[in-house]
């Protein structure tokens, strides 16, 4: 039986959204990871690691997009992801450790394994096609994996990242083949629902980084410096939750409207991937400061603090250019402002530059709300 296209817009089901704890489980992982381990190094890591685990949330994703949940081959095959992935993410903290075999057997049981039993359920020829290709770059990617699993230390980290790269080649690419592209606008896709799982994952790690401010909260002194800090960690996110959140009704007008679901719903993909390690990169630097906020910041926690932002902000501004060929200026101002503010307050104590990095995403949150397209005027009421 061939797999129908699917509606623009579907409801997302329970099932799925219990999914996607087993990858927000992950977010504080990595956060925890990165915490201890504040090095460029460490970073590195971190980074590998992540964007193994979003490839295994997105291409899952993806998948019950094109397969509904509802059917029952679509849970049993969640379920099993779901099982998997625990393991995947439980393996983080150690996975340049004695775990590696544990973090790369999952990863690619969940990669490979998805993308041949999508092949099994009855796509229509064009999708047919195109996961042949995925397979084919995913098994060609496996045999770096597995090396790096076999290696320790640096050359572990090496390995790794090349494998990562060849994923992220193939997913910028639309994993193409000599002589065979896809082309995306031949495909039924139902891009509102994809978009409504971005967004609502995205709700969910906010959940985990207000969790990650709150611990933070509870292990360090009551002091009027820890309620300032701790403030200051909230409101910014707020404000950054404010951003992606505020527009998204043109966003999702263009998803059902678009002759090219796919495109943009690749867009979106590697737009929120790079979302929400920014927010992994704020919350851990917030975690920093409330733990130490009269050190000075220093480079580490600066990057944390304003390069978190600056990626998330950076992400979302490129995906709105690309679905509508625009750039934001004020979005601009704020990337270069808070570069600046980063270099310039590297010997500040940490809390300073906490609350500058925090002011400027609230700045470009308020401008926003004041400069909404098609926000209604209210009309002064004459008088009597």
């Amino acid at each position: 039986m061939q797999v129908t296209s699917a509606p623009a817009r579907r409801e997302v089901t329970p099932l799925e959204l219990f999914f996607d704890l087993v990858y927000v489980f992950a977010i504080g992982q990595l956060s925890h990871r990165l915490l201890v381990h504040p090095t460029w190094t460490g970073a590195a890591q971190a980074l590998v690691l992540y964007l193994a685990v979003y490839a295994a949330w997105a291409y899952t994703t993806w998948a019950v997009t094109l397969v509904p949940a509802e059917n029952p081959r679509t849970r049993r095959m969640l379920l099993g992801v779901m099982l998997a992935g625990l393991f995947m993410n439980a393996a983080i903290p150690r996975a340049f450790g004695d775990a590696g075999w544990v973090f790369v057997a999952t990863f690619l049981l969940i990669h490979i394994g998805r993308t041949v039993w999508l092949l099994t359920v009855g796509l229509d020829r064009v999708n047919q096609e195109h996961f042949i290709r995925v397979l084919v770059w995913f098994v060609a990617a496996a045999p770096v994996w597995l090396i790096g699993a076999a290696v320790d230390g640096g050359a572990r980290l090496t390995w790794w990242a090349a494998a990562i790269l060849i994923e992220l080649a193939g997913t910028w690419a639309a994993h193409p083949l000599p002589g065979r592209r896809l082309d995306s606008r031949e495909v039924a896709f139902a891009g509102g629902h994809l978009l409504e799982r971005g967004r609502l994952f995205m709700i969910i790690a906010f959940g985990e980084t207000i969790m990650t401010t709150g611990t933070a909260l509870t292990t360090a002194p009551y002091a009027p410096m820890t309620l300032l800090t701790s403030s200051v960690a909230l409101t910014g996110t707020i404000a950054l939750f404010w951003l992606f959140f505020s527009r998204s009704v043109h966003v999702v007008r263009h998803y059902e409207r678009t002759e090219d679901p796919i495109r943009a719903g690749r867009s979106g993909v590697i737009s929120l991937m790079a979302s929400v390690a920014g927010i992994i990169a704020a919350a851990t630097g917030d975690e920093r400061v409330i733990a130490h906020p009269l050190e000075h910041a220093g480079i580490t926690t600066n990057l944390l603090l304003f390069g978190g932002p600056a990626l998330y902000i950076g992400a979302q501004t490129w995906h709105g250019a690309t679905l509508f060929d625009a750039l934001s200026p004020a979005r601009l101002v704020t990337l270069s402002a808070l570069v600046v503010g980063c270099a310039v307050t590297t010997a500040a104590p940490a809390y300073l530059s906490a609350v500058i990095a925090a002011a400027i995403v609230v700045a470009l949150a308020v401008f926003e709300d004041r400069h909404q397209p098609g926000r209604a005027r209210a009309k002064p009421i004459p008088p009597r």
